[in-house]
């Protein structure tokens, strides 16, 4: 069986597009006559206007959905530190290595890289977990980012 897709193949899919691009749909009035001699459309008909009140109206929720399944990286931050190559090739195992982060003080909770909530470390059924005691405002966010 020959694969191949000739210039023929798609000269006559083209023109079968076009044929059926070029019939007005039922009820409405023939196409203009530079329209139908060959001349371009005009793209004003073509696309549905969307405005805030059309996006509600046709399920602005839904439209969220889509996005609920991307996946985020999700890290909580204890503190940081600034370490010479000199040093950081002396740590060995047991070695104790100060961080920024304060004893108390609440965790960072980053959602790929941006700062979304802080909160405190708890322990449940042996596997450490945060629980979120103050969450990053959205105009909060828009500013820390503006820094």
């Amino acid at each position: 069986m020959n694969d191949e897709v000739t210039m023929d193949d798609w000269a006559s899919a083209m023109a079968e597009q076009q044929s059926a691009t070029d019939a007005p749909p039922e009820g409405e009035a023939a196409a203009a006559p530079a329209e139908a001699a060959g001349g371009a459309q005009p793209a004003a008909g073509l696309f549905q206007e969307f405005s805030p009140a059309t996006q509600q109206a046709a399920g602005g929720a839904t439209n969220l959905d889509m996005i609920l399944d991307i996946p985020v990286s999700m890290t909580v931050e204890l503190g940081r530190t600034k370490i010479a190559i000199r040093n950081l090739l002396q740590l060995a195992q047991g070695s104790v290595v100060e961080l920024d982060g304060l004893a108390g003080e609440p965790m960072d909770v980053l959602v790929n890289g941006c700062l979304i909530a802080q909160g405190e470390v708890v322990v449940v059924n042996d596997k450490f977990g945060i629980r979120l005691t103050d969450i990053i405002t959205p105009a909060e966010r828009l500013r820390r980012l503006q820094k």
